[in-house]
This record gives C-alpha cells, sequence and structure tokens, in this order.
C-alpha cells in the first residue's frame, strides 16, 4: 500500500502568501476561496486516483495555483513556494537557482509548460532530503 503524502492545507498556504507580500511587496487577500480550495484539492484527486508519483502531485499543487489565480497579487510566488513546502514535508529538496525558478514559473503562468514537462523539471531538481 502506498504512503499517502502530507498535504498542504488553506493555512499554510496563506501562511506562504503573507510571507511573500512582506518578502516582495504586492496585495493582500484572496480574490476566489473557491479556486484556492480547488488547486489545493488537485494533487489529492490525482492522488486518490492512484497514477501520481510526488512531482506529479507536486506539478498539479503548483499548476493549480498559479493557474486558478485565487489571490488578488502574487499568485506564481507562492504557487512555487507552496510546491517547494510540499516537496519539502515530503522528503525532497527544491536546488535550483532562482533565474530558473523565475523561468519556470513564467511558463507555468502562460501555460507553455504542462503539467507532465513540470513534473519532470521538478523531478530533476530535486534530491531526496536525509532528515
Amino acid at each position: 500500500m502506498r504512503k499517502e503524502p502530507r498535504w498542504l492545507n488553506q493555512k499554510i498556504v496563506l501562511t506562504i502568501h503573507l510571507d511573500q507580500l512582506k518578502q516582495h511587496g504586492g496585495s493582500q487577500g484572496i480574490r476566489d476561496q473557491g479556486l484556492l480550495e480547488s488547486a489545493l484539492d488537485r494533487p489529492k484527486n490525482k492522488w486518490y486516483n492512484h497514477s501520481s508519483n510526488i512531482f506529479d502531485l507536486a506539478a498539479s499543487l503548483c499548476i493549480g495555483i498559479a493557474k486558478n489565480h485565487p489571490f488578488i497579487d502574487g499568485n506564481k510566488r507562492v504557487a512555487f513556494m507552496a510546491t517547494y513546502v510540499f516537496l519539502g514535508i515530503n522528503g525532497y529538496n527544491i536546488e535550483v537557482p532562482e533565474e530558473e525558478v523565475v523561468s519556470i514559473m513564467l511558463k507555468v503562468a502562460s501555460g507553455n509548460i504542462n503539467e507532465t514537462n513540470l513534473s519532470i523539471w521538478l523531478k530533476d531538481s530535486s534530491n531526496r532530503n536525509l532528515r
């Protein structure tokens, strides 16, 4: 039997959002609560359909937040940081230069990278942490 991943909840993602606004500026607030819930449920739906590895789930979360645009501001930043935290609590560290993250997140937001290719990038950019 597969071990269920540790999931991010709304409280964690809202904390990430506030932290990103403090660091980089922007308007605070949720634009659409339902779209945030939908983004957080996307990887869970993939998991329960038994069709995904941890990187597929992380890619689903990232694209869900970035494309659903649930926040007034900072959606790409929150999408990446939520993905970073999700992988971290599930045993992986993303280790890439900031410029590469910016490039990938612009592709995510514009639709120029799909979930499969984002999953591959996340896998190639991550190392198993030894906690």
